[in-house]
This record gives structure tokens, C-alpha cells and sequence, in this order.
């Protein structure tokens, strides 16, 4: 007998190719991807704009070349991306497109990291911050910088030692103070970069403000110095002061890996 797929006197059938997958989940994504790219293009070429109303689905799919069902799971996609919202009984829209929306699916990913690529995720942050206050120096309006001041304000006893410290209204103020900076920056993809970020290096930040002998009063004196920089409109020194801040966080992440990924993992939710 001949050997299917082989030469006489092998004795043994080789195993046929496996055929790439043609299915119907292929097809499906093929078809998403048709929507995604079609809509984009639309957007970028004018023929949809911020605030504008997608056709009709039966037409929409036509035009795209999809079946209804594809062109449902591709406009379910782009709302989750921001890009597209659904309202009741309205129809489907293009958002804003503003930096807020389309970056704010960026912290899903960053929380999918790694513990250890917090450390990475904080470098990141430290130079966006760095940036952001610079920034802030020049563009920040009076009444942010009052806000600041009241963050700041409201966590003196606690930071220096005059009342017990309860540790998550210091770190909401912490958030607070950097948030406030962040929109400061008048750059709205930069503050969305930030936003993202911090959520991942949260429980870091609060583990060295719990466990770390003077850190509390410590952060607070640089969150000062920060504020003296942008009062003073200095961009070099705030950016200075910005980057001295995160790199004190960066160094005790880096000393402290199993504090601020397992243990900090205790630590109520933000």
C-alpha cells in the first residue's frame, strides 16, 4: 500500500496541513475591522464630523459593504473607544472626539499590566508630570491655582504631624493636587496621558505614604514647592520641582517591589 502523503514504504500517513481558520469568528472580525476602518475614514475625510448622526443602519451597511449584524459590533467597539455614542431612541452619534474620551480606554490597559511594570508606568508619569507642570507655570488660571491651594490647605494638620493622619483623604488630595496640575497644563491630551496612568501607580503611592517614616510631611513640602513654582510662573522650576516629587515615588517603588505589588494589593480601592 502507497503512504498517503509520503513515499511507498513509509508505512506511516503524514499528518495533512492544518487549513488557516476560515469560520465564521474569522469572518466576524474581518468584518469589524471593515467598520472600524470605514467610520474612521469617514471621520478623518469630513463626511462625519464631531456631534454628527451615522445614517441609518441599513444604509450605513450598504454603503460599507457589511452585513447589519458586523456594522452593530463595530459601532459597539467604536462607543467603547469613545469615538461613537448610542442614545435611546436617537441613533447613533460621533462624540466629541475630545483627548478625555478617546485616551480614557488607555487606563483599562494600563491596569492590565504586571505589578512590575508599575515601576516602568510611574517613569512614564514622571515625565509627563514634569511636563505638565511647566506647562501649568505659564497657562494655569488664577482659579486653579486657588483650588491647588485649597487641596493643599486641607491636609496641612495631617501633614505636618498637628492631627492623625487618615491616609486615603491624603491621598485624594494628592490625586487632586496632580489632577489639578494635569488641567492646568491647557493641553487636554496630556492631562488624559496623566489620568491614565495614575490609576496604576495609586496603591505605590499610598504604601509609601503609610509605611515610609516622614514621607507624608515630605510630599507635602514638594507638593508646596510645586505650587511656589507655578505661583511664580517658572516653568524650569516647576518642571524641576515636578520631576524631584515623582522621583521620590519612582526610587521607594523600585527599593520596595513587594510592598507597593502584594501588599499594597490590601489597600482599599481607590
Amino acid at each position: 500500500m502507497t503512504a498517503q502523503g509520503g513515499s511507498a514504504g513509509q508505512g506511516v500517513s503524514a499528518t495533512p496541513a492544518r487549513a488557516p481558520h476560515t469560520g465564521p469568528a474569522a469572518a466576524a472580525r474581518s468584518q469589524t475591522d471593515v467598520v472600524l476602518h470605514g467610520i474612521k475614514k469617514m471621520i478623518t475625510d469630513g463626511t462625519l464630523q464631531a456631534g454628527s448622526r451615522l445614517p441609518v443602519e441599513k444604509d450605513l451597511a450598504a454603503e460599507l459593504g457589511i452585513s447589519r449584524g458586523s456594522l452593530r459590533e463595530g459601532v459597539r467597539a467604536l462607543c467603547i473607544m469613545g469615538v461613537l455614542e448610542t442614545r435611546q431612541g436617537d441613533g447613533t452619534y460621533v462624540t466629541s472626539l475630545d483627548s478625555s474620551l478617546l485616551l480614557a480606554p488607555m487606563s483599562f490597559m494600563v491596569d492590565l499590566q504586571t505589578p512590575d511594570g508599575a515601576e516602568h508606568l510611574q517613569s512614564v508619569r514622571r515625565v509627563l508630570e514634569s511636563e505638565a507642570a511647566a506647562r501649568a507655570a505659564l497657562h494655569a488660571q488664577p482659579e486653579a491655582l486657588a483650588e491647588a491651594e485649597t487641596v493643599l490647605a486641607g491636609i496641612e494638620d495631617m501633614s505636618l504631624g498637628d492631627e492623625p493622619v487618615d491616609h486615603r483623604r491624603v491621598l485624594d488630595a494628592d490625586l487632586a493636587f496632580h489632577s489639578i496640575i494635569a488641567r492646568a497644563s491647557s493641553n487636554p491630551a496630556l492631562a488624559a496621558l496623566i489620568e491614565a496612568l495614575s490609576s496604576r501607580t495609586i496603591r505605590g503611592r499610598m504604601w509609601r505614604a503609610i509605611s515610609e517614616q516622614g514621607a507624608i510631611r515630605e510630599t507635602h513640602r514638594e507638593h508646596r514647592a510645586i505650587l511656589a513654582a507655578l505661583l511664580a510662573g517658572d516653568p524650569d522650576r516647576a518642571r524641576l520641582a515636578m520631576g524631584s516629587h515623582l522621583l521620590a515615588v519612582e526610587d521607594f517603588m523600585h527599593t520596595h517591589p513587594a510592598e507597593t505589588s502584594d501588599a499594597a494589593a490590601d489597600l482599599p480601592a481607590q
